[in-house]
């Protein structure tokens, strides 16, 4: 199970009144920065804007891809470790609008994981240190500490031996 808040709405679906649960300036704000920081070849001006601008926890070292899509309206619960990639295009979500409810959840991944191309990180999950993530997978549920996973929805495909 993720670890997730939910909010029941009543009215029009969850998406139509998400100014009501972040306010339009902190989500125009946080797209130009983001949008920003997708297209960003310096690794070192993408992390500082994730720090410093977005409130991310981003660890040393880590890196983004072109393309990364981080979670336009609560990117401050994202955390990442140490030495991580996170591949090309990948989406990291930490809300989610439904019809009657919204959801929202921490998304923490640990340090030395590698995150393939095109990956999909739902909120509330925490991916281990050491993971790997194979591109075009969903993450829906945590992944442990050195575990590969792949697919959608995610499945083991190797657990690593600790030497």
């Amino acid at each position: 199970m993720r670890n997730v808040e939910r909010y029941p709405v009543e009215g029009p679906n969850a998406l139509w009144q998400v100014y009501r649960t972040v306010s339009r300036r902190k989500a125009v704000r946080n797209f130009v920065f983001i949008q920003a920081a997708r297209y960003c070849p310096s690794l070192p001006v993408k992390n500082w804007i994730y720090r410093r601008v977005l409130g991310m926890q981003v660890g040393r070292h880590a890196a983004f891809a072109l393309m990364v899509m981080v979670d336009v309206f609560f990117p401050e619960k994202i955390a990442i470790g140490d030495n991580s990639i996170i591949g090309y295009n990948t989406t990291i979500l930490t809300h989610e609008y439904l019809i009657r409810e919204y959801r929202l959840g921490p998304v923490r991944i640990g340090a030395n994981v590698m995150i393939g191309a095109n990956t999909t990180i739902l909120p509330g999950v925490t991916i281990g240190d050491g993971a790997v993530v194979a591109a075009g997978s969903v993450v829906h549920k945590d992944v442990p500490p050195g575990a590969f996973v792949g697919g959608n929805p995610i499945q083991d495909i190797q657990r690593r031996q600790e030497n």
